[in-house]
């Protein structure tokens, strides 16, 4: 079979893909290139939509580009190809961490991932109460499977496991909201209604607070005069999966951000809503708390998933790759 050229129209629809990957307070840290020699879309870092108290080692920046690349990887078995991922390409240059090269025509083993394109369009962070009504266990087992494959770990805990992690992230958020300069650091990514942004959260996307207090929902305005939602009250009982990894490195980073895309796809597709609670890993020594026990447990993220409101959209940049030359890697 002819393999599929890499036209304008398919460029577009991978790169539509990928900038809707969730990414930090909707920095959207990455930039895209077309290497048409490799035929390969390259994949870098944006260090100028970096968060130097939040995430000064760029963790959750390679996350958000490795869901990036996730949905890359997504589009192309959409588009009929078969994806193959190069993390590092270039020895010596770590602001080009991954490149999707489109090789040939996708064999049927990529299936799973090209069941996953729709939800793609629909998968939104939802900030809202859950219903609290359990996923099913085996729609449980599917997104363990999918953190998996991407060679992450997602451990779902049981309910004083639960209560463990959000207390941990409880004290993060504590943390955060006395902490002036992190404060700062969150609302400058938050976009005020009919301002014509492309990056960060608008003031619409925001939840709730929990009027019961237990569920640790991330306060981007803190003390501000803004609008509010009246506080309502969330889940009893929620459910929530720990990412972790058996390394740190960066690879391990985009790793764990394709693993986290894979999950948050699959829960999507199942009907499930998701939300990302990242403040504990924002805190080195309440990142280590989350991995309890467990040497060998490096904590990624926390997602919290269940039944409810879809959640609202956030704005995304126009990606337009530019042809790569030696002289401009």
């Amino acid at each position: 079979m002819q393999t599929r050229e890499v036209d304008a129209t398919a460029v577009q629809t991978l790169l539509a893909a990928a900038v809707a990957a969730p990414s930090i307070h909707n920095t959207q840290p990455w930039r895209f290139g077309l290497d048409p020699d490799s035929r390969s879309i390259e994949v870098r870092v944006d260090r100028g939509r970096q968060l130097p108290l939040a995430d000064p080692e760029l963790r959750a920046q390679h996350l958000s580009v490795g869901a990036a690349v996730f949905n890359l990887r997504v589009a192309a078995a959409h588009l009929g190809w078969d994806p193959v991922v190069r993390l590092f390409p270039v020895a010596g240059d770590p602001d080009l961490p991954a490149a999707v090269q489109l090789a040939g025509t996708a064999a049927e083993g990529r299936l799973s991932l090209r069941e996953l394109y729709e939800a793609v369009g629909r998968r939104h962070t939802s900030r809202m109460p859950f219903t609290g009504r359990p996923v099913p266990d085996p729609v449980v087992t599917e997104m363990i499977s999918a953190g998996r494959a991407e060679g992450a770990h997602l451990y779902v805990p049981d309910i004083p496991g639960t209560r463990r992690l959000l207390r941990v992230t409880q004290a993060a958020e504590a943390r955060n909201a006395v902490h002036p300069a992190r404060l700062a650091e969150m609302r400058a990514w938050i976009t005020a209604p009919g301002t014509d942004a492309s990056y960060g959260i608008p003031l619409t996307a925001l939840g709730p607070r929990d009027a019961s207090g237990r569920m640790p929902v991330r306060d981007f305005t803190g003390a501000l005069p803004a609008p509010r939602l009246p506080a309502l009250r969330f889940e009893r009982h929620a459910q929530v999966a720990l990412l972790w990894t058996s390394h740190d490195r960066p690879e391990d980073w985009l790793r764990a951000g394709q693993a986290l895309e894979r999950v948050l796809l699959t829960a999507t597709r199942r009907g499930v809503r998701t939300s990302i609670l990242h403040q504990a890993m924002e805190w080195p020594d309440l990142r280590e708390a989350m991995a309890g026990s467990s040497r060998r447990c490096f904590p990624q993220l926390l997602v919290r998933f269940g039944y409810g409101p879809d959640g609202g959209r956030t704005p995304r940049a126009c990606a337009h790759p530019r042809p790569e030359t030696p002289e401009g890697r």
